[in-house]
């Protein structure tokens, strides 16, 4: 129960110590896209991973970077650029594609990627401000004919 003044006085503590200043805003949550001094940067991760497929071929499903809030949500107001790139490339192959892409309501999706090369491949996602990612790994192959 919530009777103990004790109890109240500590939630009184807890809750008012998550709100900035005089306003309502809590803080780690995004408010109507903000962009003040106390907005933390995205923290960019890989929705839909590469998938293996051959060589020239379009990597299918597209991939997807989502921008996430400093909670670990979806940040739906982030419409900034996200730039995919060959992480490793031991074999040295050339990604080919649309390699930066606005993002809407925090995700941006990649649909026209390819690798020329055979080889095994990571891919590294940046944007302004925040830390770069980098993908699991994926295998392109050499396509075989019958």
């Amino acid at each position: 129960m919530l009777h103990s003044p004790i109890v109240r006085a500590a939630l009184t503590l807890v809750i008012s110590g998550c709100f900035e200043g005089t306003g309502s805003t809590l803080i780690g949550v995004n408010n109507e896209g903000g962009g003040g001094v106390n907005r933390s940067p995205p923290v960019l991760s890989f929705f839909t991973q590469p998938n293996s497929v051959n060589a020239g071929q379009l990597i299918s499903p597209p991939i997807q970077v989502v921008a996430s809030d400093s909670l670990g949500s979806t940040d739906t107001t982030f419409a900034g650029s996200i730039t995919i790139a060959l992480a490793s490339n031991s074999a040295g192959g050339a990604l080919s594609g649309t390699l930066t892409r606005r993002s809407s309501k925090g995700i941006a999706s990649f649909s026209d990627l390819r690798i020329d090369r055979a080889g095994t491949y990571t891919l590294r996602a940046s944007t302004s401000g925040a830390t770069a990612v980098t993908s699991a790994a994926f295998t392109i192959s050499t396509p075989t004919t019958p």
